[in-house]
């Protein structure tokens, strides 16, 4: 459990230990010292309320309290001591649990390299096979005969052509314009 003292010139320090609190007295020594909300509340109730605020003011702002603002004043004794005392918080570092030991890695199923030369295949009857059929023909297929076959939209053909095709599949595919002016794909001849 940790301890916080507050000095007079209100910094506010975190302790692991009494030892440690004891070897840190400052010559003027401290306001409080707590390591509870209900201990600090004990401590500071005879302090005026504006000390509260002066006591958050010196902290506020800078790292680790750097999303917090400074206030004018406090409502009540309650709300400063419980503000100050989560604050507070920031200090403590997190102790990490220990970790269960951890169990030693299965070895992976190794898949068959496949060579680099054999032609990726596509499942018999599907879009994807129709589409590469179409696009092995000497003239290639317009993206309006990709369209009605698949019935995807132009932007769906030009992706599955990119992305599906081309990337995927390493597919080399050519983009010319067809003897009606259309725009038209054919796979490369290598």
């Amino acid at each position: 459990m940790n301890i916080f003292s507050i000095d007079i010139d209100h910094n506010i320090t975190a302790f692991a230990n009494d030892q440690q609190v004891q070897a840190n007295i400052p010559p003027s020594g401290f306001d409080a010292i707590f390591s509870s909300e209900k201990e600090l509340a004990k401590q500071s109730a005879e302090w005026p309320i504006t000390q509260f605020a002066d006591i958050w003011n010196s902290f506020a702002g800078p790292v680790p309290f750097d999303a917090l603002k400074p206030v004018k004043k406090f409502t009540d004794r309650k709300t400063a001591v419980n503000r100050i005392w989560k604050a507070v918080q920031a200090l403590t570092p997190a102790v990490a649990p220990e970790a269960a030991p951890a169990a030693p890695k299965k070895a992976k199923a190794t898949k068959d390299a496949t060579a680099k030369e054999a032609t990726p295949t596509a499942r018999e009857g599907s879009k994807k096979a129709i589409v590469l059929e179409m696009l092995k023909r000497p003239d290639g297929a317009t993206l309006a005969e990709i369209m009605g076959a698949t019935e995807w939209q132009a932007h769906s053909v030009r992706g599955f052509i990119s992305g599906g095709l081309g990337k995927k599949m390493g597919i080399t595919v050519e983009s010319f314009k067809s003897e009606t002016g259309d725009r038209a794909y054919r796979v490369a001849n290598k």
